[in-house]
């Protein structure tokens, strides 16, 4: 982690890319956040309008269904009316009503029904089991009339609600919605599962605990129009219900039914395409930022490239190369100008260290000049100490002879004869002479030395 921050915080142009990549990016999320919230809403809405529409086809053609076989059930039922003293031509009758229209799988007249039973003159009745078999529920359609014995009898014309169900559910709107359709007391009269037909919607939201789905069950049963949202095995679904009511036709006995029409659709086939948008622009969203920040990274590496050269020849320039050069630039912009500078600035250093270099060599020379004087001096200054040396000992010698012969003559004056004393005396002025000479001498090598100094 450490290289990383290292090298992020050494290369300008990796960090101004971020910087670049990190403000598009937050305009992107923003433009895409915006967008994306409205898209859900309208397909939410989209999803309300197709539900109504898909709503209102289902129960249209559920009422096609009923309807044809009312119609058919109609027709027979007049001509059976004309024929009531022939009761084996009505059952002959009654059974071609299985021919005419292929949603009855049974028909047959009940024979001087309990009067108890029959509500309406033309009525749906709740559905019953054939068999013993789950798949063989049915719900059947009844049109009552009198013999003429004035006995209550029942054509009772069956439609299979196994039928039904295949029938809407060939139309359903999305591959995974549920179409349902419940009578007045709750039982399943259209369902996916068959095994579910003839039970009831509320029983089988306990069965799962489906708290959401029993609530959507309870408004559907109190025929209210609407959605809600639901939990199923996990996944989140709408619940679209409306209820079921009947087409008006001229001679169609009209009766509330109290049915109520559903589907239920999961949030993946309403969102499913949005979603897979959704990952694919985001997807293609972050490689783009990817190769931006590429490019970026190339272009502004580009871009900065004579900054490195300048970085490298200022290093340069720092260990004391004065002479290395900057190449001067073409372009306007401000690395161009500040490159520029730098080229006149490493010109001008040159030129100035070009004259401390000439001033340092002349400096250098008259040091030397200097030097050699100095040790002239020195050696001058050496060879005065060595010659009065020399002379100062040359001079001891007469000095003392002449110094012990004034202090004989004083000392023994009294004693001595004229001759010894003349003796002494030429003695003491022959030392004296020498010593004027020697001090002639120091003189004259003195002046000597003066003039060669100079």
């Amino acid at each position: 982690m450490s290289k990383v921050t290292t090298f992020i915080a050494k290369t300008l142009s990796f960090r101004l890319s971020l910087r670049i990549i990190a403000a598009l990016a937050l305009l992107l999320m923003l433009a895409l956040t915006t967008m994306f919230y409205f898209s859900r809403k309208a397909v939410r809405e989209e999803a309300l309008q197709n539900a109504g529409q898909t709503l209102e086809a289902m129960v249209e053609h559920i009422d096609n269904i009923l309807l044809s076989v009312e119609q058919a059930a109609g027709n027979i039922y007049w001509k059976m009316m004309e024929r009531t003293n022939q009761p084996e031509l009505m059952e002959t009758y009654a059974q071609k009503l299985e021919e005419c229209n292929p949603y009855i799988t049974d028909s047959r007249i009940i024979w001087d029904a309990d009067s108890n039973t029959v509500q309406a003159f033309a009525q749906w009745t709740t559905p019953r089991k054939v068999g013993n078999s789950k798949e063989n529920a049915v719900v059947t359609f009844s049109l009552p009339f009198y013999d003429k014995d004035q006995k209550l009898n029942i054509l009772a014309i069956d439609v299979s609600l196994n039928l039904l169900s295949k029938i809407v559910l060939e139309e359903k709107p999305s591959p995974n919605s549920i179409c349902a359709l419940l009578n007045k007391e709750g039982t399943l009269l259209v369902y996916p599962d068959s095994t579910r037909l003839n039970m009831k919607l509320i029983s089988l939201a306990e069965m799962h605990d489906h708290s959401s789905l029993m609530e959507a069950a309870e408004d559907m049963l109190a025929g209210e129009t609407g959605y809600k949202e639901i939990t199923l095995d996990g996944n989140t679904c709408y619940a679209f219900y409306k209820p079921f009511k009947q087409t008006e036709v001229t001679g169609r006995a009209m009766a509330d039914l109290g049915w109520s029409a559903g589907i239920i659709y999961p949030e993946e086939d309403i969102f499913g395409n949005y979603n897979q948008l959704l990952y694919t622009v985001l997807i293609i969203a972050v490689v783009g930022l990817g190769l931006l920040l590429l490019f970026c990274r190339l272009f502004i590496r580009h871009q900065l490239l004579p900054l490195r050269q300048l970085g490298k020849t200022a290093q340069l320039i720092a260990e004391g190369h004065y002479d290395e050069t900057i190449p001067e630039s073409k372009n306007q912009d401000e690395v161009g100008r500040l490159q520029n500078h730098f080229h006149e600035m490493q010109q001008s250093l040159a030129v100035h260290m070009g004259e401390l270099q000439q001033l340092s060599d002349t400096l250098k020379e008259r040091g030397e000049v200097l030097q050699a004087a100095y040790e002239q001096a020195q050696g001058a200054d050496r060879m005065k100490t060595n010659f009065l040396y020399n002379m100062s000992d040359q001079m001891i010698v007469p000095v003392k002879g002449v110094l012990e012969g004034v202090k004989t003559i004083c000392n023994n004056s009294s004693n001595l004869t004229n001759e010894e004393t003349d003796e002494m005396v030429d003695e003491i002025m022959r030392r004296g002479g020498k010593v004027t000479a020697l001090l002639n001498q120091l003189i004259t090598d003195s002046e000597k030395l003066i003039v060669e100094s100079h």
